[in-house]
């Protein structure tokens, strides 16, 4: 199984200025975007950390999912969530040939944890033996930074500032996120009932 970011967050997406506001920087100031850059870094490596403790997307962007067999044929729990759409699937097999799959004989299960890849009729299409399917998908809460629930956007303001204030400190512990940010965060965290599982 292979997820990949097919379409990036543009710098012009992230909240710099609601950043700035946020840390009471002062502005005004001839050098005052020096920091920007800097500000930009800790946004995405915020935005980064809760998208991957909820596996849900905040800004809606484009992936490709591959997977060499399906859980079960009746339908495919997503790797992330919310989707909204899923815009091909493929099938390529072992010698790289690919068949494009119509929209017809797949459909989307909206879920706000786990969405499913479900059949149009009974069963998804088989994928080749030595081969791969391959989904592509938009995911994310919003198509900007507006749109997002005002707690994940919270929540990453808290978490960036966290991160900007500790900078210099190397000594805290692997995967310390602030009590603030994960209240903020727990009601979209997908609950796990059992162990394990194909891809």
């Amino acid at each position: 199984m292979m997820l990949i970011e097919e379409t990036t967050l543009p710098d012009a997406a992230l909240p710099v200025e609601e950043f700035k506001a946020h840390l009471r920087l002062g502005t005004g100031f001839a050098d005052g975007d020096v920091q920007e850059p800097v500000l930009m870094g800790f946004l995405r490596a915020a935005m980064a950390a809760i998208e991957a403790r909820t596996g849900k997307v905040l800004i809606e962007r484009g992936f490709s999912w591959t997977v060499t067999r399906w859980r079960a044929a009746g339908g495919q729990p997503l790797p992330v969530a919310p989707v909204t759409a899923v815009t091909q699937l493929l099938l390529r097999n072992r010698d790289e040939e690919e068949e494009v799959i119509a929209p017809a004989m797949y459909r989307l299960e909206p879920d706000a944890h786990r969405p499913v890849l479900r059949p149009g009729g009974t069963v998804l299409p088989a994928i080749p033996e030595g081969g791969v399917a391959e989904v592509q998908l938009s995911a994310g809460y919003a198509p900007d930074w507006a749109g997002l629930p005002a707690d994940l956007g919270q929540a990453v303001l808290l978490l960036a500032a966290h991160y900007y204030e500790y900078r210099h400190e190397t000594a805290l512990g692997g995967g310390c996120m602030p009590f603030g940010v994960t209240s903020l965060i727990e009601r979209y965290r997908t609950v796990r009932l059992m162990a394990g599982g194909g891809a």
